[in-house]
Parts: structure tokens; sequence; C-alpha cells
């Protein structure tokens, strides 16, 4: 099993009081947005091409070099984001320990929260508009008739046949 967020620690310490052998995969999305915040804007396509060359390595050994590659290179004058960056490495690259096909899927929390922007945001525009049980219905109805033209999972029926399998 695998768990994937952002920084909310709430929630990595319920995954390990519920669920203690789920490995954690931080979003990539996030601690790029993270460690860019650390940095010049001037500074911040080098920082953000560095980082790209981590999460698209081949293998989590080049992987890992490219993250020592970015390190040396921006932390004599930005401790902070490399700091930012290396302090969670590992679960930063636990994609690597699942099949490549889902590696798009799992190393961003991206896809889960587009599913809910248009609920978050049709419900603050309606705030008081109408009883919570229309609220409710309004928010079940928006997901169920956006899925007709969500991307279907990359590799899904690879990943429906190993469990068959097993």
């Amino acid at each position: 099993m695998l768990a994937n967020g952002d920084g909310a620690l709430g929630f990595w310490k319920a995954v390990a009081k519920k669920r203690p052998q789920t490995a954690q995969q931080r979003c990539w999305v996030h601690k790029t947005a993270n460690a860019l915040n650390k940095v010049p804007k001037a500074v911040q396509p080098k920082l953000k091409a560095a980082l790209h060359d981590i999460w698209m390595a081949e293998t989590r050994q080049a992987a890992l070099k490219a993250c020592d590659s970015c390190a040396k290179r921006f932390e004599y004058k930005y401790p902070k984001a490399i700091a930012c960056l290396c302090k969670y490495k590992d679960a930063m690259l636990a994609f690597y320990d699942f099949p490549a096909p889902h590696w798009q899927h799992i190393r961003t929390t991206k896809p889960i929260e587009s599913v809910f922007v248009t609920v978050r945001l049709r419900t603050a525009k309606m705030k008081n508009c109408g009883s919570g049980k229309t609220t409710l219905a309004m928010a079940w109805q928006l997901p169920t008739t956006a899925q007709k033209r969500w991307q279907r999972l990359h590799a899904a029926m690879a990943c429906w046949q190993m469990s068959s399998k097993a």
C-alpha cells in the first residue's frame, strides 16, 4: 500500500497509526513549490530543472545521484531550499518501489486534488444558497458528471492483471 500526500502532518500521523505498513510518497508538485519559494525568482528555473531531473530519473539510483548533484549545486547559496528538498528524500522517492507505469500517477497528489477543485470552487460560490441537502447533492453530482471527462489511469489493466494473478 502507498499513501500519497503533501505536508499535512495530521494525515501522516493517521496513516502511521492506522496503517503502519503503508509506504509514504510525498507530492513532488508540493515539494517543488515549497523549494522554489525559498530561492529568488531568477534561480527558480534552474532549480526546477534540477528537481525535474530527480523525479524523472529512470531508477532510484539515478534519482539519488541527481539529488546529490542538485544539493551540491544549490546548497551553498540556498541551504533552506535544499533542506526542504532533502528532509523527506526517502518519502519523495517511494514511487520507485512500484511498477514504472504507475509512477506518473503516484508521484503527485494532483490527480486526487483535481477531483475536488470543481466541488470546492462551486460550493464556495454557493454558500448560503440552498439547504445542506442541496449542497450535498451538488457536491456529489459535480464529480459524478466530471468523471466522464477524466483521463483513464495508464496501465490500469496491467495493475488489475497483476493483482488477479496473485
